[in-house]
């Protein structure tokens, strides 16, 4: 088990009236495994996500991650955990258009104060576990959808972190591009990873070793063969 809610939940006050965007939760995510995240909009799903990535804090019950009680963290220590733990891969890439392939997924490493020699090595390694070596000195631009995806892959990876969340991945992607970049989740939850995907794509089902639903803030545990996309 790398991270666990604890009946945790997420409510936001708008005035005198509360939102309850996420109901008290329990849910584990395991190295080794990847799991899918599915529900309409509006569910709680990101908030499921943000709450997992250390980005919020629940407003009630616990969340522990990497062994840590993220809850007694201040904002300094949660943006350290989330550097060190957590790879994000956004439906959008959010790469930087100035900076070029290897540029983006070393940002991370600058970020942590890594030696240049030391950045470069590990830059070099995680383009080479997406196949996207050749295209490193490319800028976003110059590269395809499912090549900027692969590129958002290698910058999650290039901290090797024990967490890595996916937000419609395969949303902008192509049959080709969609196969490569599930095959790549796949093999680093394998490798021992916890890979944790939001996803509406029905294709992903045949990848998920679990599968969760969330419906009106409220996480429900889905056998595979359950898995309904509609």
């Amino acid at each position: 088990m790398i991270a666990e809610l604890k009946s945790a939940g997420k409510e936001y006050q708008t005035g005198d009236q509360t939102i309850v965007a996420l109901q008290p939760t329990t849910l584990q995510l395991n190295e080794g495994e990847l799991l899918l995240i599915i529900g309409p909009s509006g569910s709680g799903k990101t908030t499921l996500l943000s709450l997992l990535g250390c980005v919020i804090y629940p407003s009630q019950g616990d969340l522990y991650v990497a062994g840590q009680h993220v809850n007694k963290m201040k904002t300094n220590q949660l943006a350290k955990l989330r550097l060190d733990t957590i790879g994000f891969v956004f439906q959008q890439f959010n790469l930087l258009a100035p900076l070029t392939a290897e540029e983006n997924v070393a940002m991370p490493l600058k970020l942590q104060g890594i030696k240049s020699s030391e950045i470069k090595t590990r830059v070099s390694k995680a383009l080479e576990t997406v196949g996207m070596s050749d295209r490193r000195k490319n800028l976003p631009k110059q590269l395809s959808g499912g090549q900027q995806q692969r590129i958002a892959i290698a910058r999650a990876l290039v901290t090797n972190p024990k967490i890595v969340l996916c937000d419609e991945p395969t949303a902008s992607l192509d049959k080709n591009s969609f196969a490569i970049v599930m095959d790549e989740l796949k093999a680093l939850a394998r490798q021992g990873k916890s890979v944790a995907v939001v996803t509406h794509d029905p294709r992903l089902q045949k990848y998920a070793d679990r599968a969760v639903e969330v419906k009106n803030g409220l996480v429900m545990p889905l056998a595979i063969q359950e898995v309904n996309f509609d």
